[in-house]
């Protein structure tokens, strides 16, 4: 038992060591265009683009979900897929709650992570035991709340309530999809201990802004 709790402490510490390289380099984001904006929240209009996501469905932690998917999609992009190909890191790791049975339940989740410009056409096919697929995350608008600190359990679920009392007190109170649903977008490294830039993200149906109505979290 003691010789795999040390492996284990030493495969997050591998990760975490190339997490640091990752994040210190300039890394790639998927692109926007922002067409609202108020001191609690703003409105983006995202392009079209393809992820690489990983089911956590079973998992109803955030956090445990999060470092679960996160961990298959870090190896892919290390090398894990049936190219050999090494990925650049990109962010946000973006986690999507899939909706329970009441307001911000989750029955699971999905982690996923945005594909460089170069493989977006014709991305690198996953090992399969990784369990892991792209998804096509098609153009549509989101309303951002952003947020400082550790995205833990309580935390992400306060500030996705946040966000929804934003929502119901603007114009577009009627304009989220019906189910509640919410994604989490942390943009640093874990081991950032000073102010870790994340955003509560929720899918918005505003055709006065020209935004198409999809649900982001139908994987």
């Amino acid at each position: 038992m003691e010789m795999m709790a040390m492996k284990k402490t030493a495969a997050v510490f591998v990760v975490n060591l190339l997490l640091l390289v990752a994040f210190c380099s300039a890394i790639e984001s998927p692109q926007y265009t922002l067409i609202h904006k108020e001191s609690e929240f703003e409105i983006r209009l995202y392009q079209h683009s393809v992820w690489m996501s990983a089911p956590a469905l079973l998992q109803l932690s955030f956090q445990k979900a999060t470092w679960n998917g996160f961990h298959r999609l870090f190896q892919f992009i290390q090398g894990a897929n049936l190219n050999f190909s090494r990925i650049p890191m990109t962010a946000p790791v973006l986690t999507t709650m899939v909706p329970g049975a009441g307001p911000l339940e989750s029955q699971g989740y999905y982690v996923s992570l945005y594909l460089p410009v170069k493989f977006q056409a014709t991305p690198p096919l996953p090992l399969p035991e990784l369990s892991i697929k792209p998804h096509k995350f098609a153009s549509h608008c989101i309303a951002v709340r952003e947020f400082s600190g550790f995205a833990k359990d309580d935390r992400v679920v306060k500030e996705a309530q946040k966000l929804a009392t934003c929502l119901s007190r603007s114009p577009w109170a009627d304009s989220t999809p019906s189910r509640s649903s919410y994604s989490i977008a942390q943009y640093d490294a874990p081991f950032k201990t000073v102010k870790p830039r994340n955003e509560v993200w929720v899918d918005i149906d505003a055709p006065d802004l020209g935004c198409k109505s999809v649900d982001v979290a139908a994987y």
